[in-house]
């Protein structure tokens, strides 16, 4: 029997992703504005930190910009004109979603997108076993690196935190997890950035790719 009584992931990068839609609606920004596209390599690597990332890295603008607050709403226009039809769960995800429903392991998602587009992006995915509980960045009073978001998913599963494990692709994912009292666990296949490498995030491990999350789990 595994181990861990629950596993929650981070969304974007570490279980869907959804790269191909949120540097895709970038791209399609830029195009109606008439502004050069950005390559989806540039952007890739942004996925993760939202609009402000993805629309800093593309346009150099800021939350401060005057003109940001309309490029946020534009560019969110675009990623749900897309439905996201280029999203998909990360290779290997599936099966390791079906072992949990075997040992009958609630999962969560912990993601800094709001619910609505969490749900939204959900309805569009084949999952072999539906999440216990969806906690959004606009569910808790604070987002990630907050342990606000970990805590209320756990406080749901009515799980101890030692007995979790929180996995993610971001440093704020791991200062989550850890300030919460999970065990954190990068996932080096997301969305990281190469000045900011998930062995300087305090993760008590670095997975390499989704068979390593697969032996971790079958491990304990």
């Amino acid at each position: 029997m595994m181990r861990w009584q629950a596993l929650l992931f981070d969304l974007d990068g570490t279980l869907v992703d959804t790269a191909p839609d949120l540097v895709g609606a970038v791209q399609d920004l830029a195009r109606e504005r008439n502004l050069p596209v950005p390559a989806f390599a540039t952007l890739r690597r942004m996925a993760s930190h939202g609009a402000p990332g993805l629309l800093g890295a593309a346009f150099d603008i800021g939350p401060a910009d005057p003109d940001y607050a309309q490029l946020r709403l534009d560019f969110l226009r675009l990623y749900r004109a897309r439905a996201h039809r280029d999203s998909v769960l990360f290779p290997g995800i599936p099966e390791i979603l079906r072992y949990l429903s075997k040992e009958q392991t609630p999962w969560a998602i912990v993601t800094n997108k709001s619910e609505e587009l969490t749900h939204d992006l959900l309805a569009t995915l084949a999952l072999p076993y539906p999440p216990a509980i969806v906690v959004g960045g606009d569910t808790t009073e604070q987002p990630k690196p907050s342990p606000l978001p970990v805590q209320y998913a756990l406080r749901h599963l009515g799980i101890h935190a030692e007995a979790a494990v929180f996995l993610g692709d971001d440093r704020r994912d791991i200062e989550a997890g850890r300030a919460a009292g999970c065990c954190a666990w990068a996932a080096a296949w997301g969305y990281w950035q190469e000045l900011d490498p998930p062995s300087t995030w305090g993760a008590n491990a670095v997975l390499a790719d989704v068979d390593d999350l697969r032996a971790r789990l079958l491990a304990n």
